[in-house]
């Protein structure tokens, strides 16, 4: 069975640092950023880009739909 590799990209303008997409990650891959975005608010990234296993855990809670997931097999 292949091993599949996940990415997050979340759009930062969009983002407004709820911690919903970091609570609901079961990898510990995301966490807020210390820089904020233009309104002001403390915007979600990857901190840990080698863990994602694409399982759009994130994408799925975000109440404003700024993360799409992508999975490649590996």
């Amino acid at each position: 069975m292949a091993k599949v590799k996940g990415a997050v990209v979340v759009d930062n303008e969009k983002c407004k640092g709820c911690d919903l997409c970091v609570v609901a990650c079961p990898h510990d891959v995301l966490s807020l950023h210390r820089e904020v975005n233009g309104k002001g608010y403390h915007y979600s990234y990857m901190k840990n880009p080698d863990a994602c296993i694409g399982c759009m855990n994130c994408a799925l809670v975000c109440p404003d739909s700024c993360i799409t997931v992508y999975r490649v097999r590996v």
